[in-house]
């Protein structure tokens, strides 16, 4: 069933839509957060036992290196504190998500955080305690039987050793969590509640409410003034927030500087890229292979550019299909059909699954509503269902493919919780873009085949070349701002809205090539990418879609054992490093291969798109 949209009146010349309350959305197009909590008085009960466990940590100080038994005791406590943490933190979350503007959502949320702050304190000395343990007494220790599921735990522990800091110190670390969250709740609470952007009036004459969940239905306009009028009412708010958006981002930037100095890490990013194991030379190797393919990218402009037969090309012109003749139109349940029919290859059992939970089992909230959290995202738990956080429009494709996108994650989440101990269920931002873009893969390809002429499969080529356009060459550029700005607060240099600016304009001048319109709000761009506040993972986006791109054909090209491994790698969770679940998966990282074929098949794209225009 579509979300309900509540008319405000207008003047009889023109018709006005803007966003339904959450209240006038039919409960049969939201989640359904049951398998975390039926309510929250349920809630409020869990809450008030984690609330206690506080004192329980107490009774193991000291104690760790007495046995395998004595230790592997305290890490059981500790796992059932953080398991029952994640179902109701992620409860907490979700529900802030529904409405950003909700009181009650916001006081649940920020008491879960205070108490999971008192609980990170009273657990803090079990790492340093851990660490101290001379080598040849925690091998005895890893050795005993009590021990075995907590291995390799321990082993992943040891090796942040160096980095490690005293019992005191480490206490006073924990009990900044709250304050070092408060840059990224701000630029939340600012972007999501806070700013408003009016309405515009759309192509068909209605006036739409301009939001962060509808800035692309906008973009995707056939009318060029319909998406130069989206883009400058959009970022005007940015202008008049600047300041503010500085301040949050600064702050952001400043937190990872600052406890990559106090841990002892070379830099920020080596500290962001310690925890997975991958060398400094992916991420660097990633921007210099995309550096090396953007002249392709400057002629996919151009050729866009003539085309649409634009005399110069701007930002806002690069998200409409060029043949935006074509008209797609998929309801939930028919984007639902298209993407369970691409994953066929994935067999019964991944496509069963997944399809109850995006319609029965009510996995999704599937549309916009007032206050919503903007974007889409994916969210499992071990105990409970693998949520969507959707804000889909049946006339925007690419919410189709965002659907499978976030159901890639989904089903990785379901797989590896049903297969792994908690400990070792929870997979890594770097192999989680992997099952997400894989999914988008399938559906391009099958979309593909199955398209009705030459100007449809055109239109699909587009779509395609713009995917990857948006997650490994955007993203890379992302990556890059991050690096730069962060070199920036080490060497002292302030960051400010004239530097940062200053350093993303250099950015868009370069990946968009010098044909290419910049206008001046875009610069501005850099203060509204909710990514730059947990810095140092959009880089996975590309890896990860570079990895897709050539799992992808194996899994089509091959056959069972193909497809038994790509199975096994979702099963995983995080019971091997990245880059050895991949290479098990069949595809090495840490060589250039796979990112080089992936530009080169967008290269490729480009050629067969001017062929068929």
């Amino acid at each position: 069933m579509a979300a309900k949209k509540k008319t405000a009146k207008k003047s009889p010349k023109s018709k006005s839509k803007s966003l339904p309350q959450r209240s006038e959305i039919a409960v049969g197009d939201t989640w359904d957060l049951a398998s975390l909590y039926e309510s929250p008085e349920a809630w409020e009960k869990d809450f008030a036992k984690l609330a206690k466990k506080e004192a329980g940590f107490e009774k193991f100080k000291g104690t760790l290196a007495e046995s395998g038994s004595a230790l592997a005791a305290c890490l059981k406590f500790d796992l059932e504190v953080d398991r029952l943490g994640e179902r109701l933190g992620t409860y907490a979350f979700l529900k802030t998500t529904e409405n950003q503007a909700d009181d009650e959502a916001q006081r649940r949320i920020a008491r879960y955080q205070s108490v999971a702050s008192k609980l990170g304190q009273a657990a803090s000395y079990i790492s340093p305690e851990i660490q101290a343990i001379p080598a040849k007494r925690l091998g005895e220790l890893l050795d005993e039987k009590p021990m075995k599921p907590y291995r390799l735990m321990i082993e992943r522990l040891t090796r942040y050793k160096k980095f490690t800091l005293s019992k005191k110190e480490e206490r006073l670390l924990a009990m900044q969590s709250e304050m070092s969250s408060a840059a990224g709740q701000a630029f939340r609470q600012l972007l999501d509640a806070d700013l408003k952007f009016g309405t515009v009036k759309n192509e068909k004459g209605e006036e739409v409410e301009l939001a962060n969940s509808t800035l692309m239905e906008f973009f995707v306009s056939p009318d060029r003034n319909v998406r130069k009028t989206a883009f400058q009412q959009y970022y005007a708010q940015f202008k008049s927030h600047e300041n503010t958006f500085a301040a949050t981002l600064s702050g952001s930037i400043q937190r990872d500087v600052y406890y990559a100095k106090v841990r002892g890490y070379d830099s920020a990013i080596h500290q962001a890229l310690y925890a997975d194991d991958v060398p400094q030379s992916v991420y660097d190797n990633l921007i210099e292979s995309v550096h090396n393919h953007l002249p392709a990218l400057h002629r996919y402009y151009d050729l866009r550019r003539r085309k649409m037969k634009l005399r110069d090309i701007h930002h806002y012109d690069t998200y409409v299909p060029i043949l935006s003749e074509i008209q797609t139109r998929h309801t939930w349940e028919e984007g639902v059909d298209v993407i369970m029919d691409a994953l066929i290859p994935l067999g019964p059992e991944y496509c069963d699954v997944l399809k109850k939970g995006l319609t029965t089992d009510r996995w999704s909230d599937r549309y916009p509503n007032a206050g919503k959290q903007s974007g889409a995202f994916s969210c499992g738990t071990f105990d409970g269902a693998p949520y969507i956080l959707m804000n889909y429009k049946p006339d925007v494709l690419d919410d189709v493919f965002t659907l499978a996108h976030e159901a890639g994650h989904s089903m990785h989440s379901f797989y590896s919780s049903g297969n792994q101990p908690y400990q070792y269920y929870n997979y890594t931002i770097f192999v989680a873009e992997v099952a997400s873009t894989f999914n988008e893969q399938l559906l391009s390809q099958y979309m593909q085949e199955n398209a009705t002429d030459e100007r449809q499969r055109a239109y699909l080529i587009n779509r395609d070349i713009d995917a990857i356009r948006g997650t490994i060459i955007r993203q890379t550029m992302f990556a890059e701002f991050e690096k730069l700005t962060h070199a920036m607060c080490e060497a002292g240099e302030p960051l400010t809205v004239r530097t940062f600016q200053e350093c993303y304009l250099g950015l868009l001048q370069k990946y968009f090539g010098p044909n290419f319109a910049i206008d001046d709000e875009l610069s501005l761009e850099c203060f509204r990418i909710p990514h730059f506040y947990r810095a140092f993972y959009v880089y996975k986006y590309a890896t990860g879609l570079s990895a897709a791109i050539a799992l992808s054909k194996r899994v089509l090209n091959g056959g069972p054992s193909e497809l038994n491994d790509y199975l096994t790698f979702l099963k995983g969770g995080c019971s091997k490093y990245p880059l050895d679940l991949l290479r098990d998966a069949g595809v090495d990282m840490e060589q250039p291969e796979a990112v080089e074929t992936a530009l080169t098949h967008f290269e490729g794209l480009v050629d067969e798109l001017e062929g068929l225009l």
